[in-house]
C-alpha cells in the first residue's frame, strides 16, 4: 500500500522537478549569471546552426527569444505538474506538500532535466555549453553529474517518505 501511495505524486512531482530545474537553468545560468543562452555556441554546433553571438544586438534578441521559449516550456511543466498533483489529492494537501515522496519525486525531475538538457543541448546538438570556454567539457560533465546526483538523491529521499494517503484530510477545516 505503501508503494501505490507514492506513485499517486511520482509523475506530477517529476514533472514539477524538470519545470522547476529549468527555471534553476533559465534564471541562473542564462539570466543572473549569464553564462549562456539557448544558441550562445550556435556557429561552433553540431548541427550548423548559423551564428547567433550573444554579443550583438540581432544574437541576443534571436537567444533571448530562444530562452524566452525554453521558459515557456518550463512554465508549462510546473503548470502541468501542479495541475496533475491538485487532481489526485482530494485532501491533505498540507501533508502532501510536506511530504518526502513529493520532494524526492520533484529532485528526481530537476535531474532527468539536467541530464535529457545537457546530453541533448550540450553534447549531442552543442547548441549551449554551461559555461564556454577552455573547461566547457568539464562544466558540461559537471551538469550531468548534478542531474545523477539529483536523482540519486531524490530517489533515496521518496523512499524514505513513508506512506501518503492523498484522500484523507488529516488538516483542521478553516
Amino acid at each position: 500500500m505503501a508503494m501505490a501511495a507514492r506513485t499517486g505524486v511520482e509523475l506530477p512531482g517529476t514533472i514539477l522537478g524538470v519545470g522547476l530545474g529549468g527555471f534553476v537553468d533559465g534564471i541562473l545560468l542564462h539570466q543572473v549569471l549569464q553564462w549562456h543562452h539557448m544558441l550562445s555556441s550556435t556557429g561552433a554546433d553540431n548541427i550548423g546552426v548559423r551564428p547567433y553571438p550573444v554579443d550583438t544586438v540581432p544574437g541576443l534578441r534571436m537567444n533571448t527569444l530562444w530562452d524566452g521559449l525554453f521558459h515557456t516550456f518550463t512554465w508549462l511543466a510546473v503548470l502541468i505538474g501542479l495541475g496533475l498533483l491538485y487532481s489526485r489529492i482530494t485532501g491533505s494537501r498540507g501533508q502532501v506538500w510536506r511530504s518526502r515522496s513529493l520532494w524526492g519525486w520533484i529532485l528526481v525531475g530537476w535531474g532527468l532535466f539536467n541530464l535529457v538538457e545537457g546530453v541533448i543541448d550540450h553534447h549531442l546538438l552543442g547548441i549551449h555549453h554551461v559555461r564556454s570556454g577552455p573547461y566547457q567539457l568539464w562544466w558540461d560533465l559537471g551538469f550531468l553529474l548534478l542531474g545523477v546526483l539529483l536523482i540519486a538523491g531524490g530517489w533515496a529521499w521518496q523512499r524514505t517518505g513513508g506512506r501518503l494517503d492523498l484522500c484523507r484530510d488529516d488538516e483542521p477545516a478553516a
